[in-house]
């Protein structure tokens, strides 16, 4: 992370304390709900953040961009106060500093708190309820819908048909009435009526109407975010506290599960929301694009939020004192305007198809952009043509490894990109790792290195073993195999009973190990009881590097549904050396978790990369498809579904970029890598699915069937999808991990 980038999260965190002290002591929880309808207090918190400054955000990048503009909103849901800051927001980015007469007038009343903006975008509004203000010369008609603090409101701004001017209406009577309409059950909004309003025509002098429009749903989806977030925050804490059968309800899966599939979800809004607005400040074209999606998704999942934190709750959560009811409505009223997930899902779906443009890249920083345009330049000589179409005719079972690509890239270095320069690697930075796993994914490369391996030897590794294994693995020249499960430990790995018994100068193994993928590898990382009176049983564990073409050992290759294989290996007095153990004696249990949690960070991106892949052969199979006669990418349960998965991605990829910047910081918490591995197993199981739901059953058809689509990729993607789900660490286990490392539930 740069010093810049650290000293501005170091000014918003100032800022998020600043505006929370500020809502707490002026609009405290007692008087939240009341004080909705009261043109009184709202005028008076109004002034209140105009004394803050928090009015004249927008105006000068000086006084802070959408970065701080998304903390403020944050923090007025959480407030449950529905002050319209987002709607002076535009106000300021569609006027400006420069504004001159009217416009000048409006926007130094509109800082000093003295005037209260609310918008109407008329037609274009996205929700044909919202209502239409017609104006004609100097006099405004028509009708404001769903108007937040409408009842406080001293002006309508009204971007006109056109969409490049304004109209400033003043909300005065009586040419304006202000008709109180309580929505999701709680009075505060305010339907507008005007008969002849004085209106003030303006230029739209910064930005176009359109982006306005974008703005001002991230700014109520940020609110939204804040209020199920403080919801949310507030069930955890029930849970910990609350007791049935005699214990804390935080303590029973099913509901640790729940509330860890809340916490992926506010995850999910607030990195997309907050990587659309960070895109915007910065001037990046793509900013529209992340926009939908962040709206897209966020809707649905600050929905499921809210639902989820009553289900936690039980029947304290729905009486009117406590603060669930409020941020319930919240959510709902700002999710579900200005046209909601499906204007968002359409602009998504007219991204692809309409506009025939495939997922935008992320950018990675002047480092990351170069490697990935030099892993593409290599791939593109050293992947293409016939080498990489004879692999791809392989069954996918010859598919899994290739020798001679894996020793071609071993002398690039880049199979040690991340290790420490000591080991011979190019100390690289977690970013730089993404793009080239990234370049990798998209020329259909075949798997190198041993990165587990690799870290614990070089974690735990004496200097002999890191001499002779690493620079096999740097190379390219050896794969190491993990011999974890057993039948009777998968998941439970402190129940495994292969044994390592030291004799003499060595160790023989004996025991059995199932369900190992790489067991053609030159070596097997391995994990031994060598203790079996420890308590714990995880503390008699150690960690053995086995060369596999020692005698004693027998592999039984099975095949597996995703038409790849895996083996029943057995370990019958196979004795090795004294330094095959990586580590201390029974310390193994360190090696294997340690090498684990640092790799596992990286386990969701590599995933979502995936689905991005298949997502944009997807979308270009769909744009060249017909379906009666009908261009497939005109039918509209394709373009929502699409769209769905596309917002989806959006956040899968967050979630690597968020692990990858906070192992750059350090290191990523176990429970923020188990988040990312979980929401994008299981996304590539529904994509999975989807893409067999749009394609219809020749897309079922398998690699050499005739007529299959793509040699079967998109079926063999969906049976390929499960093993990500259960392999390092199955899902179920990661929510475990962090509803308690995460949430801190009980145990």
């Amino acid at each position: 992370m740069n010093p810049a980038s650290q000293s501005g999260r170091e000014e918003r965190e100032l800022l998020r304390d600043s505006v929370r002290g500020f809502l707490a002591q002026h609009w405290p929880p007692t008087r939240a709900v009341a004080d909705h309808a009261n043109a009184d207090a709202l005028g008076a918190i109004w002034r209140g953040l105009a004394g803050q400054g928090l009015t004249a955000l927008g105006s000068d990048a000086e006084l802070g961009g959408m970065a701080e503009v998304l903390v403020v909103m944050e923090e007025l849901g959480r407030a449950a106060c529905p002050a319209p800051l987002a709607d002076a927001v535009l106000a300021n980015l569609a006027l400006g500093t420069a504004a001159t007469g009217s416009a000048r007038n409006f926007i130094a009343a509109l800082h000093a708190g003295k005037a209260m903006p609310v918008w109407s975008f008329g037609a274009a509004d996205g929700d044909p309820n919202a209502g239409v203000i017609a104006v004609h010369g100097a006099a405004a008609n028509g009708t404001l819908r769903f108007a937040d603090a409408g009842s406080a409101a001293t002006h309508v701004l009204v971007l006109l048909p056109e969409g490049d001017a304004l109209a400033l209406v003043a909300c005065a009577a009586p040419a304006c009435t202000a008709l109180p309409a309580r929505a999701m059950g709680m009075a505060g909004q305010a339907e507008l009526q005007f008969a002849d309003a004085q209106a003030v025509s303006l230029p739209l002098a910064r930005i176009a109407g359109h982006d306005l429009h974008r703005l001002r749903r991230l700014c109520l989806m940020a609110r939204a975010h804040g209020a199920a977030r403080r919801a949310f925050e507030m069930a955890v804490e029930y849970a910990k506290e609350r007791h049935q059968f005699g214990k804390p309800i935080g303590s029973f899966q099913a509901v640790q599960h729940k509330l860890v599939n809340c916490l992926i979800g506010l995850e999910g809004v607030r990195l997309t929301v907050q990587n659309a607005l960070a895109l915007y400040d910065r001037r990046s074209g793509d900013w529209r694009y992340f926009a939908s999606a962040a709206v897209a998704f966020g809707g649905p999942a600050l929905r499921g939020v809210s639902l989820e934190t009553h289900h936690a709750f039980g029947a304290i959560g729905y009486a009117e004192e406590h603060e669930a009811p409020r941020h319930f409505r919240r959510v709902h009223l700002d999710t579900l305007t200005m046209g909601g997930v499906h204007r968002a899902r359409e602009e998504l779906a007219a991204h692809f198809f309409d506009e025939g443009r495939d997922l935008p890249r992320h950018d990675l920083g002047e480092a990351g952009n170069a490697l990935r345009d030099e892993v593409a330049t290599w791939l593109a000589t050293h992947w293409s043509g016939e080498r990489k179409a004879a692999f791809d005719a392989r069954e996918f079972h010859d598919r899994e490894f290739d020798p001679d690509f894996a020793r071609d890239i071993g002398k690039t270095g880049w199979i040690g990109l991340m290790w420490p320069r000591k080991h011979g690697g190019q100390a690289r930075t977690p970013i730089e790792q993404i793009a080239f796993m990234e370049e990798m994914e998209r020329a259909e490369a075949p798997r190198i290195g041993a990165s587990v391996q690799a870290t614990a030897l070089m974690l735990f590794g004496t200097p002999t073993q890191q001499a002779k294994y690493l620079p096999e693995i740097l190379a390219g020249e050896a794969m190491h195999g993990m011999g974890y499960s057993e039948p009777d430990a998968g998941s439970d790995l402190a129940s495994l009973k292969t044994s390592a018994v030291r004799e003499g100068d060595g160790w023989v193994i004996n025991g059995q190990k199932i369900w190992t993928t790489t067991w053609w590898g030159r070596y097997m990382f391995l994990a031994a009881r060598t203790n079996r009176a420890a308590s714990p049983p995880h503390a008699g564990i150690s960690m053995f590097i086995v060369p596999m073409e020692s005698p004693g050992i027998q592999v039984k290759p099975a095949a597996t549904m995703y038409d790849g294989s895996f083996s029943n290996i057995f370990y019958d007095n196979v004795r090795v050396p004294a330094d095959a153990l990586i580590g201390e004696v029974d310390g193994g249990w360190k090696v294997l978790t340690s090498a684990l949690a640092t790799e596992r960070g990286l386990v969701g991106g590599g995933i979502v990369l995936k689905v991005a892949h298949a997502f944009g052969q997807l979308c270009r199979l769909i744009r060249g498809s017909e379906r009666a006669g009908r261009p497939l990418h005109e039918d509209a349960l394709v373009r929502d579904r699409v769209a769905q998965f596309a917002a989806d991605i959006e956040v899968g990829r967050q979630l690597m970029m968020h692990c990858a910047d906070l192992a750059g910081s350090g290191a990523t918490p176990p429970e923020m890598g188990a988040i990312s591995k979980v929401f994008s197993g299981e996304l590539m199981e529904r994509f999975g699915e989807g893409a067999l739901e749009i394609l219809g059953q020749a897309a079922t058809l398998s690699q050499g069937a005739p007529g299959a689509i793509q040699s079967g990729r998109f079926e063999q993607n969906l049976r390929h999808s499960l093993m990500w789900v259960i392999s390092i660490g199955t899902n179920e286990i990661q929510r475990s991990l962090i509803a308690q490392r995460g949430l801190g539930l009980p145990r």
